[in-house]
C-alpha cells in the first residue's frame, strides 16, 4: 500500500510538471480561446456564436466559414440521426430517429418525431409520434402511431415477477391514436380521440421456467383488438415539448372506453393521468428540477394482456427507466419520475442528468398496490441543434435484481 501510494504521489507530481511545460509551450498558449472542435464544448464563444451544437463541430472541423446565426427558430428545424444503438429491450439496432420542429406562430412550437429500427433480437419498429399546433394555438392535433414485428421477453404480471422466469412471446403490433383538442380557457384543450390497438400472430415459443401468472393464466389469444374512443382534458405551458424550461408545467387526463361495438375483444375502460412540472433550481440558474407522474389504472373490465399497463407505457417508451420495456405488467401502474438537469458547459453543448424513479404494479390477484420498484441513473445530454434546442439524451440506468441498462433519446425525456 506505501508503493501504490508513492507511485501515485509521484505520477500526480509527474502529470502536474509536464502540464505546466505544456502550459508554455506555443502549441498550447491560448488555445481554449481558438475555434476547434476540442474547444466546442468547454468553451463560450463570443458574439451570436456564443450556443453552440453537434454542427457547429463539424464546422469547424472542415473549417467551414459560415455566418454564425443566433438560436432562434424561423423555420422548421430537421434533426436526423441514422445510427446504431444498444436498449435492454432491442439489444443492438440500426435506428433512424428523427423530429422537426416548427416554429410558433402564436406561443407554442409543434414538432414530429419519426423513428424506424430494426434490431440484431429480429424486432422492426416503425414509431410516428406528434404535437401539432392550428388556428392560433385554438387547435391541437396529437398523434401516436405504430407497426411493429415485436418479438419480446414478458416476465408476467405483478411486482414479484422475476427476471429468470419469462414467456418468450411473438407479435405483430399496429397501434393508431389520434386525439383533437380545442381551447377552452388559456392553455387548456379538451378534446375527443380515437384509440386501436390490434396484436396479431401472437405466440410463445417457451414451455420451462415460466411466469407463475403470465400471458397463458391471463387468457392466452393469438389476436386482440382493443377499439374505441376516448376524451381528454389538457393543460400545456410548455412552448417547446422538445426541451421544456423552467415554470412550465403539463397536466392530462385521458378517459378511454374500448367497446365491442367498435369491434374490440372486450368491454374496458380505463384512465391515464400524465403531470410535468418544471422547476429552476437553483433560482437563479438555468438548471431545472424536473417531475413527472404518469398513471395508468384500469377501471373495468378485462383488457387483453398484451393491453395492461406495464413499464415503459407512455408514448415515449420512457417510464421506469433502468427496467426492460414490459418488465412489470397489471390492471394498473404509478410511476414518478423526479430528474435534476444542469449545465456543464456554459454555452449549451454540454449537460448532464441525475434520475430517480418509483412504480407501483397493482397485484395480479388482488389488483392492490404493494411494493415500490425502484429506479435511478445518470445522464449526458448533447446539444444536436441549437435552434429547435433539441439534445441527444443518453442514460444510464439501474434497477432492482441486476437490472440496468443504456437509454437513448432525441429530445428530454419528458
Amino acid at each position: 500500500m506505501i508503493k501504490f501510494r508513492k507511485s501515485l504521489l509521484f505520477s500526480v507530481a509527474l502529470f502536474l510538471h509536464v502540464f505546466s511545460l505544456a502550459q508554455e509551450d506555443s502549441l498550447f498558449k491560448n488555445w481554449k480561446h481558438k475555434k476547434n472542435i476540442f474547444t466546442l464544448g468547454m468553451y463560450k464563444q463570443p458574439g451570436n456564436d456564443s450556443m453552440v451544437d453537434v454542427w457547429d463541430g463539424f464546422e469547424r472541423i472542415l473549417g467551414l466559414k459560415k455566418k454564425q446565426e443566433e438560436a432562434i427558430l424561423t423555420k422548421p428545424q430537421i434533426s436526423f440521426i441514422p445510427s446504431v444503438e444498444y436498449s435492454i429491450i432491442t439489444g443492438l439496432a440500426a435506428s433512424i430517429n428523427s423530429n422537426i420542429v416548427f416554429p410558433k406562430k402564436v406561443n407554442n412550437a409543434s414538432f414530429i418525431y419519426f423513428d424506424l429500427k430494426r434490431t440484431v433480437k429480429k424486432q422492426t419498429i416503425v414509431e410516428l409520434v406528434s404535437n401539432m399546433w392550428f388556428a392560433k394555438d385554438r387547435l391541437n392535433l396529437n398523434t401516436d402511431w405504430s407497426i411493429m414485428r415485436f418479438p419480446q421477453k414478458d416476465f408476467g404480471l405483478g411486482s414479484q415477477s422475476t427476471r429468470n422466469l419469462f414467456d418468450q412471446l411473438n407479435y405483430s403490433y399496429l397501434k393508431l391514436h389520434q386525439t383533437v383538442s380545442v381551447k377552452i380557457a388559456p392553455d387548456w384543450y379538451a378534446g375527443i380521440g380515437i384509440r386501436m390497438d390490434y396484436f396479431w400472430r401472437v405466440s410463445d415459443t417457451t414451455s420451462t421456467n415460466k411466469p407463475v401468472v403470465g400471458f397463458r393464466e391471463y387468457g392466452f389469444s393469438t389476436s386482440s383488438l382493443s377499439n374505441g374512443i376516448s376524451l381528454n382534458l389538457l393543460h400545456d405551458t410548455r412552448r417547446n415539448a422538445v426541451h421544456p424550461l423552467a415554470g412550465e408545467r403539463y397536466f392530462q387526463t385521458i378517459w378511454r372506453n374500448s367497446s365491442t361495438l367498435f369491434g374490440s375483444s372486450s368491454q374496458w375502460s380505463s384512465l391515464i393521468v400524465d403531470a410535468r412540472k418544471y422547476l429552476a433550481f437553483p433560482q437563479s440558474s438555468n438548471n431545472i428540477l424536473a417531475f413527472w407522474s404518469y398513471n395508468v389504472i384500469t377501471l373495468d373490465g378485462k383488457p387483453p394482456y398484451l393491453v395492461l399497463p406495464h413499464t415503459a407505457v407512455d408514448p415515449f417508451k420512457n417510464t421506469g427507466r433502468g427496467y426492460i420495456q414490459g418488465r412489470y405488467r397489471g390492471r394498473s401502474i404509478l410511476m414518478q419520475e423526479m430528474e435534476y438537469r444542469f449545465s456543464i458547459t456554459e454555452n449549451g453543448f454540454l449537460g448532464g442528468v441525475l434520475y430517480g424513479n418509483v412504480q407501483s404494479i397493482s397485484n395480479a390477484v388482488s389488483n392492490r398496490f404493494s411494493s415500490m420498484i425502484p429506479g435511478y441513473g445518470v445522464g449526458i445530454r448533447i446539444k444536436y441543434n441549437k435552434k429547435s434546442n433539441t439534445n441527444i439524451a443518453l442514460d444510464y440506468a439501474w434497477g432492482k435484481d441486476g437490472s440496468r441498462g443504456f437509454f437513448m433519446n432525441l429530445g428530454e425525456v419528458f
